[in-house]
């Protein structure tokens, strides 16, 4: 994209994100190993409740939840629940971090991501690779997809080895009310 073109995608993201006060969506996550012959496939469904609660719930082909909530990450594999500090984990803060400032619209100010800007179709295909070392040692970049409204179409996360997990989401719903409740776990 030239800078015109970036400029009116950042303005129309912020835009949209400023309207957006909960998310709900089902999603299919492709975890793709170059060793496999096809592509680890789980569904579930994603949730998001201003300003910053998270929770994807997979339900195919197992049941495992995950909500970012209060600096926590919180885990449930199949009942077994466990929680990790993400003030210890550089990644996780900055995936938590990356996923509320693609929602909130400002993900576009990070710091500590070099930015780039594609046309994909009528899309918007932004790349954000990691400038610190550490980090880029674990992801290569992060490339979220933008539809012409302005909404997260596709997140697909590259490892240094071109090893990725691509998440597809699909009947999104904006604004509709999500329960505090949905967010323990």
């Amino acid at each position: 994209m030239n800078s015109a073109e970036a400029d009116a995608l950042k303005s129309l993201v912020k835009q949209q994100a400023k309207t957006t006060k909960t998310i709900t969506s089902a999603f299919t996550q492709y975890k793709h190993m170059d060793f496999l012959s096809n592509d680890i496939v789980t569904k579930g469904t994603l949730h998001f409740k201003a300003p910053n609660l998270v929770k994807w719930s997979y339900v195919e082909p197992f049941a495992y939840s995950v909500v970012f909530k209060n600096e926590t990450l919180f885990i449930n594999d199949e009942g077994k629940k466990s929680h990790i500090d993400m003030r210890s984990s550089k990644l996780f803060k900055q995936l938590n971090s990356l996923i509320i400032k693609s929602i909130k619209g400002d993900m576009f100010d990070a710091e500590e991501f070099i930015i780039e800007y594609y046309k994909s179709g009528e899309n918007g295909l932004v790349y954000f690779k990691p400038k610190d070392k550490k980090s880029a040692s674990f992801i290569a970049s992060f490339q979220l997809t933008f539809n012409k409204q302005g909404d997260v179409e596709i997140v697909k996360m590259i490892e240094p080895s071109g090893d990725y997990t691509k998440i597809v989401f699909s009947n999104k719903e904006l604004n509709n009310p999500v329960s505090d409740a949905l967010f323990t776990n």
